[in-house]
């Protein structure tokens, strides 16, 4: 018998697949929770979602960390929060430390087979199809070696939002993805109060239904093959979907709408010794993608990796869940915001970081939407209820706090309640260890990443032990904070030879807006600061202040420059937006960024769109 056992230990591990489960994650994009039957949505029409929920564990409080896919992506393959890895702007493809080892790393090395129909787009320097024994469209399970266990990505893009755009909707009726006529009357269906009631509104959510619909029937074609190819007994199922949206004030924003999004999962009998939760019961437990990749190993027995950040909730290895969720949304494409935010499903707290700016737009690919159109020309012509028009403001609440059980849509926030302001204080300073603790690498200015990095990436400069993390992230939240008492500390800081120092200060002086006269003169100075980003902060702050167009030339005399990276022009052109300035950027300029349509920043996207502003 022991010689018998030395054999079996010696064969390679895909002749031994029956003692692991296979894993299947079926994954969609830009659906948040809200959009499905089984979730409660009474206009939803899902069958086959809402039966695997009837047999599975389905997650009321998942959340997916970052309200873009990229970025959120990058989170779920590295187990770790992209703001400790420098990987939270989007499409930024910055360099991660050596050490840290995907997912999928591990399990190839385990033995498993590992396909993804086949998103990528991670988010940092690399191949990223090299990853998986196979990456592509037709990337699929039945291809592994024979007895191999797998894992396997099956990503739906039919309910990307750019299935709301009005040439791909005519594409999907074309080929039979979506009804000619919308299944639910536009006029009839549920609107949610955080939106204004616009006849693009409705037809924009009348659309997704039928793509959500489409979507849905995708995933019984999956689920049937699996059944049908004699796995179902012998494999874990995970649907999610990617991050919330797609309709306004869905993706690209820490509200539920952006982030909560939902997860069901299937655990078949042979394996039910690896939940905790029974089949067909719901599961309020918070969770989030970041714990993902050590749910994995946890479920197949495989060593822990000391550098992921999350909890396994799932297998032998299962921890308690954390009291809060970690919430974080930076550049989305060619438009700058630092938004951080806790939550543990029942209350939800959000930093603004950069209250000066506006909520709306962070990224004009939006902008194809028709719904997103108009509720601008709304706004813009005056039309709106004053919550409906806030989100185009500036100046933004540099501190939200909601309630989501009782206003699960985020339209009340709590920050000024005297009622909540212990409960403010606790998670204020909660977050506050949370971003210290992970060493969040957005207290450095995307522009400074490769000059103070060097040879080394960002995250190992900011977790280095001589890196003065607490300082920088203190002067952060005082920066943030827009109480004008604090007008000496931040000129202080605006004046420091530490470029990180000197980036708090003058964002502090920006959101102070007139009260930062008295820093004239040192904004005048500012502006032939070496970097681009301290020189377009204090432009912003002096226009602020009243010095309009000593701040305007200033700006459209650095944009003159034709060697400015992509990066520093879309900064100095973020800052016109804001200034409300777009109107006043060259001719020249928009034709020369028109043919610039490749990088990591869109100089032609950011040229195409101006006029909307």
């Amino acid at each position: 018998m022991p010689l018998l056992i030395l054999l079996l230990l010696s064969l390679p591990f895909h002749l031994l697949a029956t003692e692991r489960p296979n894993i299947l994650w079926i994954v969609s994009e830009d659906n948040s929770s809200h959009w499905l039957g089984c979730y409660g949505n009474p206009d939803a029409h899902t069958p086959q979602l809402d039966a695997l929920a009837a047999r599975s564990t389905r997650f009321t409080a998942a959340y997916s960390n970052a309200p873009v896919c990229a970025v959120a992506r990058s989170t779920i393959l590295m187990g770790r929060y992209a703001p400790s890895m420098g990987t939270q702007h989007m499409r930024s493809r910055h360099p991660i430390p050596s050490p840290l080892t995907p997912y999928v790393t591990h399990l190839r090395k385990a033995g498993y087979y590992t396909s993804n129909a086949s998103k990528t787009d991670y988010n940092f320097q690399g191949n990223d199809k090299a990853l998986w024994d196979d990456c592509s469209p037709k990337a699929h399970y039945n291809k592994r070696p024979a007895g191999a266990p797998f894992f396997s990505i099956f990503n739906l893009s039919i309910s990307h939002e750019s299935n709301l755009f009005p040439q791909k909707i005519a594409h999907n009726r074309k080929n039979g993805l979506i009804p000619e006529t919308p299944r639910l009357d536009p006029s009839k269906l549920t609107l949610p109060p955080y939106l204004p009631d616009l006849p693009e509104m409705r037809h924009d959510f009348a659309i997704y239904h039928d793509t959500i619909t489409a979507l849905d029937t995708q995933i019984g074609h999956l689920l049937t093959q699996l059944e049908k190819d004699g796995h179902a007994d012998n494999t874990i199922i995970f649907y999610y979907g990617d991050h919330g949206g797609p309709t306004p004030r869905g993706k690209r924003y820490l509200h539920d709408t952006g982030v909560r999004v939902p997860m069901i999962i299937h655990v078949p009998e042979k394996w039910a010794h690896l939940s905790p939760f029974k089949n067909g019961s719901v599961s309020h437990q918070p969770i989030a993608f970041v714990d993902l990749a050590p749910t994995l190993l946890s479920l197949l027995g495989l060593p822990k990796d000391p550098h992921y950040q999350g909890r396994p909730f799932l297998g032998a290895d299962r921890q308690e869940p954390k009291k809060h969720l970690f919430l974080y949304a930076d550049r989305f494409d060619e438009i700058y915001s630092l938004r951080r935010g806790l939550t543990d499903g029942r209350y939800k707290y959000v930093r603004n970081f950069t209250p000066h700016l506006w909520g709306a737009p962070y990224s004009f690919y939006q902008f194809h939407m028709p719904s997103w159109v108009a509720w601008q020309k709304a706004w813009k012509a005056g039309q709106l209820a004053p919550h409906h028009a806030a989100l185009w403001e500036n100046d933004q609440a540099h501190e939200e706090l909601y309630d989501l059980q009782k206003d699960p849509w985020e339209l009340n926030n709590l920050a000024k309640d005297p009622a909540q302001s212990t409960r403010l204080t606790a998670l204020r300073n909660t977050l506050h260890e949370k971003m210290l603790s992970t060493r969040d690498t957005a207290l450095i200015p995307e522009t400074l990443f490769k000059p103070l990095a060097g040879e080394k990436t960002i995250a190992q400069i900011v977790s280095a032990e001589t890196f003065p993390h607490q300082q920088h992230l203190a002067l952060a939240f005082l920066a943030s904070s827009c109480d004008p008492k604090n007008l000496p500390a931040l000129k202080k800081a605006a004046s420091s030879k530490n470029p990180i120092t000197r980036y708090w200060g003058l964002s502090g002086l920006i959101a102070l807006g007139k009260n930062a006269t008295p820093a004239k003169d040192l904004l005048i100075k500012t502006l032939s600061d070496p970097n681009i980003t301290h020189r377009a902060q204090a432009a912003h702050a002096l226009y602020r202040s009243g010095e309009k167009a000593q701040a305007l030339n200033a700006l459209l005399s650095a944009l003159s420059d034709q060697t400015l990276p992509n990066l520093d022009q879309a900064i100095i052109i973020n800052t016109l937006m804001q200034m409300r300035e777009a109107h006043s950027v060259p001719a020249a300029w928009k034709k020369r960024a028109r043919l610039n349509k490749k990088g990591d920043l869109r100089l032609s996207l950011l040229a195409d769109k101006l006029d909307l502003l």
